[in-house]
């Protein structure tokens, strides 16, 4: 037992020994001292021949030396020892590819991938060697020869990544479709690569490349993947429309399923393209028999015109909200609808009694402390909108109560804090704040961190706090949607508070109103204010990203929207803005996105 624990232990300590000699030689080879790392590499290999890592540092740190011809006899003796090793051949052509002998190295490399004819198993080790040596051209020729002996063989991943980094992305893209053609498990691989390679521009080379190949391949093989892979273009492109012709066609071919049309009109709506997305919508409706589809498309529409409708047409917006809850009844299932009209009436139309005597109605019905939690939180909503605040902390208090530990509890902890907040409670708003900053909504956590940092840095000079309450009103205007009032309400501020803490917190909540009353002229006039006269404070990237956006998308300025995108990139690396910046600077530049 004794001499057993004896020869364990020694052979331990021998391994650690050889793992000490080889890092050492590796970081001899590393750092360019060749000569160190030959010694301790031709030690190493004296001692286990076998050992590949220790023949191959040789045999480099030989090439490194310009010892070729060192190299070139270990190579040749390794060869004539060793049945079928074509990675030999390999080496050997790129010893001579070192020493500028283009025609013996070819010769060598040909003779690898003959190999393949005879043992297609050889492929992948051979086509990795010449990746080694970026030899792309071969590496490919590895595997297509490989694929074209043996049929059974696949190599398409390999290849498609191949030809990707060859820049041949017509290829790349033809193996990625034939992959997932043969099994759909490679899809969510294919489509990571296919996003690196296509942008929003229609007219990219990459775009025009996919385009035109899922095309004809639609037309000689009319598989449902392509015009699937057609609507996923299409959608990158913003060309809702087009993917709406391919979506339509995959619903008659297809099992019926309306998923992929109700997609298409969410993400038009989010893109802004509401007539598509009321377009796309109103077919679903008009395919499905479906009650409860009917119903949820309808609202969809609703809230489509709710987020384009001007004060003219609000009696046309209330009267479709009263035929919808007409016919479907007021009831659970209507339930997102009824709070949606509460809303609506409320803030648009200023009929909050009749709001609130609505949402009681649906409390009443709801038995679910979730839909629960959701009337109550529109309930205390509109009382804040009333300046009820002392009611509406009673209501947000008990959503805290209904559903603890959910984010609906930490969304109305976080609206305590700004009911206290519009209050002048300054004190207990922070206390809340402090509370949130761990909040696992990151959206909550920000804003709670934004918002405790305002009363903050507003608290310190002033401690009568005059300014910060007449911020905390301009911002209970705002949230009134009384936007005129609360930019007069900032100009005041503006004026009379001028060198003052608040000073750039009115100029950011003034740009972002002048914004929403489409006056982007006086928007980028106060993000512009920020930048010049605050540029080493905290709203310095929030006014960088927000001008970036105003010249990107309302003033059509691309290359005053890339340079500020730019810096930043360049310096706000901690900004919460920086990765959205720099993905918007890279397209803007038309960078393939990885």
């Amino acid at each position: 037992m004794r001499c057993f624990i004896f020869i364990a232990l020694w052979f331990i300590a021998g391994c650690g020994l050889y793992a000490q000699s080889e890092q050492l030689a590796k970081n001899f080879f590393d750092q360019g001292e060749y000569e160190k790392a030959l010694k301790v590499y031709q030690k190493l290999y004296e001692q286990n021949p076998a050992n590949p890592v220790y023949f191959n540092g040789v045999v480099s740190s030989n090439q490194q030396m310009e010892n070729f011809e060192e190299a070139e006899k270990m190579l040749m003796d390794r060869l004539n020892r060793t049945a079928n090793n074509p990675s030999i051949l390999i080496e050997l052509g790129h010893n001579y590819e070192l020493q500028e002998d283009q025609e013996k190295a070819t010769r060598f490399y040909e003779e690898a991938l003959q190999a393949i004819e005879a043992r297609p198993n050889y492929a992948y080790s051979i086509a990795r060697g010449f990746e080694q040596y970026n030899l792309l051209e071969y590496a490919a020729k590895a595997y297509e020869r490989a694929m074209a002996t043996d049929t059974d063989r696949n190599y398409n991943l390999q290849l498609a990544r191949i030809y990707g980094e060859q820049g041949k992305i017509e290829e790349m893209f033809s193996n990625y479709l034939d992959l997932i053609e043969d099994d759909m498990k490679f899809y969510g691989i294919a489509n990571r690569e296919f996003n690196r390679y296509i942008s929003e521009d229609p007219q990219s080379e990459a775009n025009i490349i996919f385009r035109k190949l899922l095309l004809k391949r639609l037309q000689e093989d009319p598989q449902l993947l392509y015009n699937e892979m057609l609507s996923w273009l299409f959608i990158q492109q913003k060309d809702f429309d087009k993917a709406f012709a391919q979506e339509r066609a995959i619903f008659k071919r297809g099992e019926n399923s309306l998923q992929g049309i109700l997609n298409l009109a969410v993400m038009a709506k989010e893109a802004e393209e509401y007539e598509t997305a009321e377009e796309v919508i109103a077919y679903a409706i008009e395919v499905s028999p479906s009650r409860t589809f009917n119903l949820q498309a309808r609202h969809f529409l609703l809230n489509i015109q709710l987020e384009t409708a001007k004060a003219d047409a609000y009696a046309k917006v209330e009267e479709d909200f009263k035929l919808l809850l007409e016919e479907f009844g007021y009831n659970q299932e209507t339930l997102d609808v009824q709070i949606d009209y509460a809303n609506f009436m409320a803030f648009k139309l200023d009929k909050k009694e009749e709001a609130i005597t609505l949402l009681k109605r649906s409390a009443e019905i709801t038995p679910d402390k979730f839909n629960l939690a959701k009337v109550k939180m529109a309930m205390a909503d509109i009382l804040v909108v009333q300046e009820k605040f002392n009611e509406a902390l009673i209501y947000y208090s008990q959503i805290q109560n209904l559903v603890k530990n959910d984010v609906i509890s930490q969304d109305a902890r976080f609206k305590v804090a700004k009911t206290s907040y519009y209050k002048g409670d300054f004190d207990w708003a922070k206390t809340q704040l402090d509370i949130l900053k761990t909040s696992t909504s990151q959206l909550i956590a920000n804003d709670a961190m934004e918002l405790s940092l305002l009363i903050s840095d507003n608290s310190l000079e002033d401690s009568t706090q005059t300014a910060l309450k007449k911020f905390a009103h301009a911002d209970l205007l705002a949230f009134q949607k009384k936007n005129p009032e609360a930019i007069q309400a900032l100009d005041s501020i503006l004026i009379n508070h001028k060198g003052e803490k608040i000073e750039d917190e009115a100029l950011l909540s003034q740009a972002k109103l002048y914004e929403e009353e489409q006056d982007f002229v006086k928007a980028e006039r106060n993000y512009l204010e920020i930048i010049n006269s605050f540029n080493n404070d905290i709203l310095a990237d929030n006014a960088h990203y927000l001008l970036a956006e105003l010249y990107a998308n309302q003033l059509q300025d691309p290359e005053k929207a890339k340079s500020l995108y730019e810096q930043i990139i360049f310096n706000f690396a901690d900004s919460i803005y920086f990765v959205e910046a720099r993905k918007k600077y890279r397209l803007l530049r038309g960078d393939t996105l990885e």
